[in-house]
């Protein structure tokens, strides 16, 4: 299983901007800077990221984008969750398109769904403010990329 660019890069935007002092903003084009990353990809994340209420979008003069809620109030599940399209690991999980013949008497769905929910369980289990705990570090890191 390997998630997608588009979780990945939507957990590094959450990192850059619990990294940042509380209530300060940043923008999209400091993010894409910081980790090479397109500002046209990372434009639909931010937009994403807004509409489930991550992160808060300021529009004018002195806009910028910043967390909407507290680091420990952001589940790393819950955010994988959102961003991912397909958690589905076999072709038997997904509600349509199943030919698999085997479905009605397999044991290796069940196992591999026990998996999943193992695997978003411990997901579920960190928020932000734990991914943060090196913050200094990371500020170091990307106040490099701003200069």
């Amino acid at each position: 299983m390997q998630l997608t660019n588009y979780t990945e890069y939507a957990l590094r935007v959450l990192l850059f901007l619990g990294a940042l002092e509380p209530g300060e903003k940043t923008n999209i084009k400091e993010i894409s800077r910081a980790f090479s990353i397109s500002e046209n990809h990372l434009s639909k994340i931010v937009y994403e990221l807004g509409k489930e209420g991550f992160i808060e979008t300021i529009r004018g003069r002195n806009g910028g984008i910043r967390l909407a809620k507290k680091p420990e109030d952001i589940r790393i599940g819950v955010v994988v969750r959102h961003t991912e399209d397909n958690l589905s690991l076999v072709e038997c999980f997904a509600g349509h398109g199943n030919h698999c013949i085997i479905t009605p008497v397999c044991g290796l769905k069940h196992v591999l769904h026990e998996a999943l929910e193992a695997f978003l369980r411990v997901l579920d289990s960190y928020t932000l403010a734990d991914l943060l705990a090196n913050k200094n570090h990371l500020q170091s890191i990307f106040q490099q990329k701003r200069v």
